[in-house]
């Protein structure tokens, strides 16, 4: 089976970009379940929570110039920094918003102001207050609409223009390298997507990158508490960039010397009618940086299932029962392998049961990832 390539979208006029710097809180999604792999950093813009419901049907990224026939199963934990293409609006201030009265909603996406395009606060603040306080033609992707809006900036006490609008810009946070193909250089990982904490919508990828992580500690899973694993990851160097933001996963490439020292084994994929309920394994790791193969068993296949609910899983390891009490936040893309072939990744954890959860195929992951593969 092959899959074709998607176009890239055109080069867009923009503004210097700056780096920020926000913080946030625990993510669920929009059912209150508790997403995968939170964790505080030094630096990053946002906590980014990796175990998101995904949702929605998972469009295809970039294509690989050769078909795929075999992955390595990685199970590495990765720091993650996702930058957005446009800044989305999270809520409005309290009292008069221009944003508000000019029909902004909560999960709209501001691309654009005045024709200039926005991935940035910084780049929204530097528009607004070169308007000079002057009506501003906003440009809104809200779904699959796109509308100009016409705001007034109002000048705050401290001299500045405001929309009166919480917007974030940028994401960050610890989850799992699932796949990588040395053929055309790219990975998958996490198994679903990066979503919005306050929308629970996929942050627009402009920009973004993975770097070297490792687990420091473990908070073990508890019916209706779920685990996590905390780590740390250092932001001085990038090991690789992001390409796409998924309903299957996050996408990149890596670079060559990082490629080298990755662990693993070569696995051919395995397609979606050879997955059975019965024995599998997961690599992940819950200490250091050391990825190590688990027990599970496969409970349920759904194959008429495009999202990352493919498969219903439970952990039978003793170990990891006993380091995690199941599926943690943070193993979000942990490898699935059953019978020699890799069959996808996990995703979720189930909240009345920590030892069970969810998985996705890892045909859905190429399919978003734009990659080529036979089987």
């Amino acid at each position: 089976m092959r899959r074709g390539e998607k176009k890239k979208k055109p080069a867009k006029k923009r503004l210097p970009r700056r780096s920020t710097d926000r913080r946030g809180g625990a993510l669920k999604n929009k059912r209150g379940e508790r997403m995968n792999g939170t964790h505080r950093t030094k630096r990053a813009a946002l906590l980014l929570g990796f175990f998101a419901a995904a949702m929605l049907a998972c469009p295809s990224a970039r294509a690989a110039a050769e078909p795929v026939h075999e992955l390595l199963a990685v199970g590495q934990p990765i720091g993650v920094k996702l930058f957005s293409d446009g800044v989305l609006v999270i809520g409005f201030s309290d009292g008069e918003s221009p944003a508000k009265d000019c029909g902004l909603k909560k999960g709209d996406i501001i691309t654009a102001l005045d024709g200039t395009s926005l991935d940035s606060i910084e780049e929204l603040r530097a528009c607004l207050n070169a308007g000079g306080g002057s009506d501003a033609a906003l440009t809104v992707k809200r779904g699959s609409r796109t509308l100009t809006l016409e705001a007034s900036p109002q000048k705050d006490a401290s001299g500045e223009y405001r929309l009166g609008a919480w917007v974030r810009d940028s994401m960050a946070g610890i989850g799992t390298m699932t796949f990588y193909d040395p053929k055309s250089g790219a990975f998958g990982a996490l198994g679903h997507g990066v979503t919005d904490v306050d929308t629970g919508k996929l942050l627009p990828l402009d920009h973004g990158s993975i770097m070297n992580a490792s687990v420091k500690t473990v908070k073990k899973g508890e019916r209706g508490a779920p685990g996590e694993l905390k780590g740390e990851f250092d932001f001085t160097r990038d090991c690789g960039t992001l390409y796409a933001n998924t309903d299957c996963g996050i996408f990149g490439r890596l670079s060559p010397q990082d490629a080298e020292t990755l662990g693993g084994k070569s696995y051919p994929i395995a397609k979606k009618d050879e997955i059975r309920p019965g024995q599998a394994t997961i690599l992940a790791a819950v200490s250091g940086n050391e990825t190590k193969e688990y027990t599970i068993e496969i409970e349920k296949v759904y194959p008429a299932s495009d999202t990352a609910r493919n498969l219903l899983l439970r952990v039978t390891d003793e170990e990891l029962l006993a380091q995690t009490g199941g599926v943690v936040q943070g193993m979000s893309g942990s490898a699935i392998v059953q019978n020699g072939r890799l069959v996808g990744a996990v995703t979720h954890v189930l909240l009345d049961d920590p030892s069970r959860g969810y998985g996705i195929f890892i045909e859905n992951m190429l399919d978003a990832a734009g990659l080529s593969y036979e089987t």
